[in-house]
């Protein structure tokens, strides 16, 4: 056992031998081992000798697939080595190499690797190693690296260097495993060569013979030879010694132009990195066949780059400080990562469904990196794999854009484009179909009897829109049967696949039940159909424009996959229905296809259309199944197909759906003529005739859904709900859910009334960053900035109107001026309103359609209204910048080459070193995403990636934002050196690059600046006061000769020169027109056509015209007054009446249309005004409630409302005390203005009218009627009728009519009936315009044919049950009220004026709720003397002629008897207005 001690340098072969049976192990035959024996220590030479691939790598031989060196190319191929071995050369060679990093000098390197001999030595030049004996540990440097294990240089890891050797092994190794090992190198420096050899595994070394050498002798040369016998071989075999020579070849790579390598005594053919790179790639050029691109770049001194492409597997060649890392690295991450984002956004950008990661563009790369990185970390000794951080490289390699450029370009994008094809079409293969005559499990499908069998090529299958159409499809299968036809709906439109991913065209249900049932498969060219379950497609849509888009969508579908499908004949096919059906009543039937057909046959009529009736089909839901039986009858006039003539087809289709095509998209639409249909008389339709001429009117139609018109700002959907709101005089809250019905039925709306409900609500919404002008009321949660408006509540609970403003920005005198749009036979909304400033700006717009897109900002109302003033004035205008109503933040402008843009800012205060205050976030951002955000960057939280602040605390509303940010204090240092507003994202960024709108023409434009918007829109808005005024003068001069001939016709009547009594209504007729009375026709429609459903009234016209053409009824409006006028009061006030005409006439005649215009904005500033106030007195009132939020004092603050009913539930709740001031000063608001609106006709007009409009026929019975109503209103504020405690403000605005309870009187009723009625009068003139008149200023809407209201309209409010909940609490206080005041006004009551502002309705109570038919009996007693004489001249009012705020005759028409409720009035100690009938409901009871 001694002797064994003492030999450490035993083979590695002998010590991992079996030991001898002696050694066995207990169990075994000999005896156990000592412990000795067992556990042994060992020296460093004998570990790295007994565990040699710890250092060196395997002993044993590998066969692997690598790059070597032979016959002067490189070559990929399997090679058999012996790891170790390779790497004890590698060692050496790596030392010479890293001498060019010590001493840049360094110009030589040459290798011989002599196999006969067994022998390599390796030469280098440069400074060589110093020839000195080492002060501690007394032996010479050379002997101390090369022959004493753990010696290094490189030891000072504060010390950074970019050589390959770092923990002390390198040579030392390849001495341990060499038979002989010679070191000589020669110090010029000491003028010393020094020599000394190694043997027996470094067991044994020579003493150093040391030479004296030249000064400038400096060199280093290691000769070894390996012992074989470790590594189990006999000879230096081939694969080895070529795997060394490419080592070689690889030192001439990486050391460049200025060191000169030989191998063998000759130089290398690679004097740089690139000709390194071209050996590769000739020799993949070889077994490729193609010529790979090579794409350089030296980054920097320590990066040199070159890339390539792959054949679909990654490769690399790589070096770090002349290492060859064979597996890459972190250094070869570091360029790869930059050039896979790049090429994988390009790649994604060309084609949106390729989906490409960064690991699909690695695999067809091919990257070549030689690098000098600081203090190097590896894997393992074997140094295959960089292990280092990037950020400890010690230097940046950014690749710069034009060599990102040139990869990009070099293929490999065509490549992974392919690539991703091929992967889409085998992911869409998976859902293909086959030719079978049963398919399974396609819900809904009803499938022809012959398909997929023999005579499948004859069978057709139809695609309908929907179920509905499915079931007249079914219907007309009656008729043709089931063996040859199938039927299939699809719900709704078909995925737009040219854009679509292959994930959601391989996950689309209906793309997969299409290709079943039709047998589709991918990539599949068809010639005939022979291979298909059905020879016919046929779409079945119904005949509107989305209709039409679904046909294009299905087209494109198989143009996108299948061309070659469209080729073969009447594979696609179409089956049209009628639009329109005109029925005469002899039975005869006309069907047209197309709108124009239909308006040229309508024109033909002539306006004699008496007899036909019309019926609009939009929907294939419309057809019954009697007329689904006809249309298959006549099969052959109901199918058109589909014909491709050449490229010119597929390429409309493109153009139609491809993204690639968005500027031909645009052209395509601009060039657009109105009028453009296609032809159905043709049997055969070219693809680019469907695309050209009936496509293309969705795709006008779709835009025009989604950018509004520059004129009034509005899309079609907004602007047939201000046409409802104005049609119903919507000044009378109702639900939304309601009104969006009403909107659907008067305007022709063709789509969900939720989505109709929607933009209702997105109108009224006024939190900050929504409307700075709300077109309708929000009366309910509209939504919070909270969450940007989502947090509405349901249409269903929540209550609109008009807002007051909305009709100052909308003059009704303009309502005659616009041109109305007609559809289904029904009037609807104009082409656009014309505001008196351009709403558009004020609101801003957003919208995507065909082709465009569209942004506007908000800018501010007073802005624009001071531009225009300065237009009118002939100076030039003032930049305008967008403004949000409350918002607090800043916004600046930035000017840019692309165009003006705008920073948003929020408010950010620091309240002290760790905490800040964020009192309002940029425009769009929510508090809701904020919070989020916050949240995001908040330690404690799991998912937070990068915890910034420890907490926040909120304290914000739906209106205000306030929230405290805590941080720690370096935290906050830091976000200040970044920039707060930044670091916290209080930022936003709005442009006006992208202000797309449709001009006056109809043509969509693009405006650069909001100074451009106003001045187009200033020059129409002037045009259409010129027309303004030329109405307005027409209708006053046409008043004002009325007025004079119904003076001159009393004056003949009671002068005895005219005889009404007693005489033929024929003979009165000629009198008055040989006496020169002027005739008033009637404005009767032309004959059309009954059309069915639709809503417009048509007046009935007579047929007793003299041959002059004027009829009996053009005297009506004389023959028509009551016999109470023939009065010589009444002949006073008709000629007072005409003088105050004539004057209006001259003041109008001298009125320019800019004095029109400044009288209307001078208006709006005054509602402004108000809005302005209403937001200070809500803001104080935030503030003051915010001061004093302690609990007492909120408690306190809570219980002062005098109403206990509707806030004593909130008492502690601050935001709910918030809301009842705001709504309590806005209606206080409201109220004070009232009693201005409701003057007597013909005195003034109202001071808040925006124009000077009035009923000019209205005759007052005496000139101190103005002084009675002042007198009255002096009398009601003395008792503050202003507001009542039991009803809160907000509902008091409107006074609802009540339906009388058809009862017998009772002796109460009649006890009660002073104390109820002491103002309205009630007529009970038989006149039918008079009912008219009494209609409409209660606010009906407008039913003419005598005025008569539809049935559903009687049914009112039942205030029974209000009175019932609302309990005996309010009997005393308003019996009490209604008896003051009663008393207080008698003077009044026989006035017969009525100030509609001081009336309401009197609620059902036990005083009152049996009084209704005396209080009927007792209005009609006290205005048979006067109130039928006022009222009966007034000429029957029109529709247009009600708005909130006009004048409000004088005295009350009675009711229609037979099917009209009687109004009951009471004077209450609130104001109210008169209600109007548009809602079916009264008050909402807590």
């Amino acid at each position: 056992m001694a002797v064994d001690k003492k030999r450490p340098l035993q083979s590695s072969n002998n010590v991992n031998m079996a030991p001898p049976p002696l050694a066995t192990t207990g169990g075994g035959n000999g005896p156990a081992k000592t412990i000795e024996e067992m556990y042994q220590k060992k020296s460093q030479l004998e570990h790295i000798l007994l565990r040699p691939d710890t250092y060196i790598g395997s002993i044993e031989k590998h066969t692997q697939t690598l790059w070597v060196y032979q016959n002067d190319e490189m070559v990929h191929r399997s090679v058999t080595y012996v790891p170790g071995l390779y790497k004890i050369f590698d060692e050496i060679l790596v030392n010479a190499a890293d001498n060019k990093q010590r001493d840049p000098s360094m110009d030589s390197l040459k290798v011989i690797i002599d196999v006969e001999q067994n022998c390599i030595s390796v030469y280098n030049n440069g400074d060589g190693v110093p020839v000195e004996i080492h002060q501690e540990e007394k032996v010479y440097v050379p002997e101390l690296i090369f022959g004493h294990l753990l010696t290094s240089s490189n030891y000072d890891d504060t010390v950074k260097k970019t050589t390959g050797g770092r923990n002390g092994y390198g040579a030392k190794l390849t001495n341990i495993f060499s038979t002989e090992f010679l070191i000589e190198t020669a110090d010029g420096k000491r003028q010393k060569k020094y020599k000394q050899v190694f043997s027996d595994n470094m067991g044994k070394k020579s003493e150093p013979v040391i030479t004296k050498c030249k000064e400038g002798e400096n060199w280093t040369k290691v000769t070894f030879k390996p012992d074989l016998g470790k590594f189990n071989m006999t000879h230096l075999e081939d694969d080895v010694v070529a795997l060394m020579k490419k080592r070689v070849i690889d030192m001439a790579g990486c050391l460049g132009k200025t060191v000169k390598v030989e191998l063998n005594g000759r130089r290398v053919p690679v004097k740089t990195f690139l000709d390194y790179v071209d050996l590769y790639l000739q020799s993949a050029r070889k077994s490729r066949d193609v010529t790979l691109p090579r794409i350089t770049e030296r980054v920097n001194d320590r990066w040199e780059i070159c890339v390539s492409l792959s054949d679909g597997q990654f490769q690399q060649v790589s070096f770090v400080n002349s290492i060859a890392t064979i597996k890459g690295g972190t250094h070869v991450d570091y360029i790869t990562n930059q050039i896979t984002n790049h090429v994988m956004n390009v790649v994604n950008k060309k084609n949106k469904n390729a989906n490409v990661k960064a690991h699909n563009v690695k695999n067809y790369l091919w990257v070549f990196v030689s690098a000098l990185i600081d203090n190097p970390a590896f894997d393992s000794q074997t140094k295959e794999t960089l292990t280092i951080r990037p950020s400890s490289f010690g230097s940046k390699c950014e690749l710069p854009p034009e060599f990102l450029k040139k990869v990009a370009k070099s293929g490999i994008v065509d490549s992974l484009l392919s690539w991703a094809n091929f992967k889409n079409n085998k992911d869409l293969k998976k859902t293909d179909g086959t030719k079978t005559e049963r398919v399974h499990n396609i819900n809904k499908l009803e499938d022809a009897n012959e398909a997929g069998g023999r005579n499948s090529d004859k069978c057709t299958l139809i695609l309908t829109e929907g179920d509905s159409a499915k079931a007249l499809a079914m219907a007309g299968l009656s008729v043709v049967g089931r063996d040859r036809y199938g039927v299939f709906p699809l719900r709704g439109k078909l995925l737009n696949v040219r854009e679509a991913s292959s994930n959601q065209v391989r996950d689309n249900e209906e793309i997969k039940n299409i290709k079943r049932i039709l047998g589709l498969q991918q990539d599949k060219e068809y010639t005939n159909v022979k291979s298909l379950r059905y020879g016919h497609l046929m779409i079945m849509t119904d005949q509107d424009h989305d209709g039409s888009h679904i046909k294009g969508l299905l087209i494109n579908f198989i143009h996108s996959f299948w061309p070659s499908l469209l080729k073969v004949p009447s594979f696609l096919v179409e089956f049209i229905t009628p639009i329109v059906k005109a029925t005469h009543k002899n039975g005869k039937e006309l069907a047209f296809y197309t709108m124009p057909q239909y308006e040229s046959w309508r024109e033909s009529l002539r306006g004699n259309a008496s007899g036909w009736s019309i019926k609009y089909y939009k929907g294939l839901g419309t057809s019954t199944s009697k007329e689904g039986r006809e249309y298959f009858q006549s099969l052959d006039k109901h199918r058109k197909d589909f014909l491709w003539v050449d490229d010119q087809d597929g390429a409309a289709i493109e153009l139609a759906f491809s993204k690639k095509k968005i500027e031909e998209r645009k052209n395509w639409l601009r060039q657009f003529e109105p009028g453009t249909h296609l032809d159905q008389k043709e049997k055969l339709i070219k693809y680019s005739d469907f695309v050209h001429k009936e496509l293309i009117l969705f795709s006008v139609a779709d835009l025009q859904r989604s950018i509004p018109s520059m004129v009034d700002g509005l899309k079609p959907g907004q602007r047939k709900i201000l046409f409802c709101s104005f049609k119903r005089n919507f000044f009378k809250e109702a639900k939304v859910a309601q009104f969006s019905g009403y909107v659907s039925e008067h305007s022709a709306y063709h789509h969900g009334e939720q989505s109709l409900a929607s933009t209702i609500i997105g109108m009224a919404q006024d939190y900050v960053g929504s409307n700075n002008i709300n077109l309708l009321q929000p009366n309910g949660q509209f939504g919070t900035r909270n969450l940007g408006g989502k947090d509405h509540a349901s249409a269903r609970y929540i209550f609109t109107r008009l807002s007051p403003i909305t009709r100052f920005l909308f003059p009704k005198d303009d309502d005659k001026l616009l041109d109305y749009l007609n559809e289904d036979g029904q009037t609807i909304e104009p082409t656009w309103y014309v505001p008196i400033i351009p709403t558009v700006l004020v609101n801003g717009s957003e919208g995507i359609g065909t082709g465009w897109s569209s942004y506007i900002p908000n800018y501010n109302p007073r802005d624009i209204v001071a531009n225009i003033r300065r237009l009118l004035n002939g100076h030039s205008m003032v930049p305008m910048d967008p403004w949000y109503r409350g918002f607090k933040g800043t916004i600046e402008k930035t000017v840019k080459e692309a165009g003006v843009s705008y920073t948003i800012s929020g408010i950010l205060e620091e309240v002290n070193e760790t905490t800040i205050r964020i009192t309002e976030l940029p425009i769009r951002k929510w508090t809701q995403d904020y919070k989020e955000f916050l949240e995001s960057i908040s330690q404690g939280n799991d998912k937070a990636k990068d915890p910034f602040i420890e907490g926040f605390t909120q304290h914000s509303d739906h209106i205000t934002v306030d929230i405290l940010v805590h941080m720690p204090e370096e935290n906050l240092v830091a976000a200040k050196q970044e920039g707060l507003l930044k670091k916290f994202k209080l930022t936003t960024t709005i442009s006006t690059s992208n202000m797309h709108l449709f001009d006056a023409k109809g043509v969509i434009k693009k405006y650069d600046t909001p100074e451009q918007i106003l001045e187009e829109f200033f020059h129409l808005r002037l045009e259409f006061y010129e027309k303004r005024k030329q109405v307005l003068l027409d209708n006053l001069e046409m008043e004002l000769l009325k007025l004079e001939n119904k003076v001159r016709f009393i004056l003949g009547v009671v002068n005895g020169e005219i005889i009404v009594s007693n005489r033929k209504r024929a003979d009165l007729f000629l009198e008055l027109q040989q006496k020169g009375f002027t005739p008033f026709p009637k404005k009767a429609k032309s004959v059309e056509p009954e059309v069915a459903g639709a809503t417009d009234y048509t007046e009935e016209t007579e047929d007793n015209s003299n041959p002059d053409g004027v009829r009996i009824s053009d005297y009506e409006y004389l023959l028509s007054m009551a016999i109470g006028t023939l009065t010589l009061e009444k002949v006073q006030a008709l000629c007072a009446e005409r003088d105050k005409l004539n004057g209006e006439v001259d003041d109008l005649r001298k009125a320019t249309p800019k004095s029109l215009w400044e009288k209307d904005l001078d208006a709006l500033d005054k509602e402004l005004d108000e809005l302005d106030k209403n937001d200070a007195q809500a803001e104080d009132a935030r503030k003051k409630l915010k001061s004093q939020l302690n609990p007492a004092a909120v408690t306190k603050f809570a219980k002062a409302p005098k109403n206990p009913r509707k806030y004593n539930k909130k008492a502690n709740n601050a935001e709910a005390v918030v809301e009842m001031m705001e709504t309590t000063s806005s209606s206080t608001m409201e109220m004070e203005k009232a009693p201005e609106v409701v003057k007597p006709k013909g005195r003034a007009v109202s001071r808040k009218a925006p124009t000077k409009k009035e009923k000019p026929a209205v005759i007052l019975d005496d000139d101190d009627d103005d002084d009675e109503v002042l007198e009255l209103k002096e009398r009601l504020a003395a008792y503050n009728l202003e507001s009542s405690p039991d009803r809160p403000a907000d509902m008091e605005s409107e006074a609802p009519q009540v339906p009388v309870q058809k009862k017998e009187p009772t002796k109460r009723a009649a006890a009660q009936k002073k104390a109820s009625v002491n103002l309205t009068t009630i007529s009970d003139d038989e006149d039918e315009n008079f009912d008219e008149d009494f209609e409409l200023e209660t606010g009906a809407a407008a039913k003419k044919k005598g005025g008569r209201k539809a049935a559903a309209n009687t049914k009112a409010s039942k205030p029974n049950a209000a009175a019932a909940k609302r309990g005996a609490a309010n009997k005393q206080p308003r019996t009490l009220g209604q008896r003051l005041v009663t008393e207080m006004l008698k003077p009044a009551e026989t006035s017969g004026i009525s100030p509609e502002k001081k009336v309401r309705k009197m609620r059902a109570s036990p005083f009152n709720k049996k009084s209704s038919s005396m209080l009927g009996r007792v209005a009609n007693e006290d205005d048979e003397a006067t109130g039928s004489e006022d009222m009966s001249v007034s000429p029957p009012p029109t529709f247009d002629d009600t708005e909130e705020g006009m004048e409000v005759p004088a005295t009350r028409a009675r009711p229609q008897r037979a099917n009209r409720t009687q109004a009951r009035y009471v004077v209450s100690d609130s104001e109210s207005e008169v209600g109007t009938e548009d809602s079916d409901f009264d008050e909402n009871e807590e």
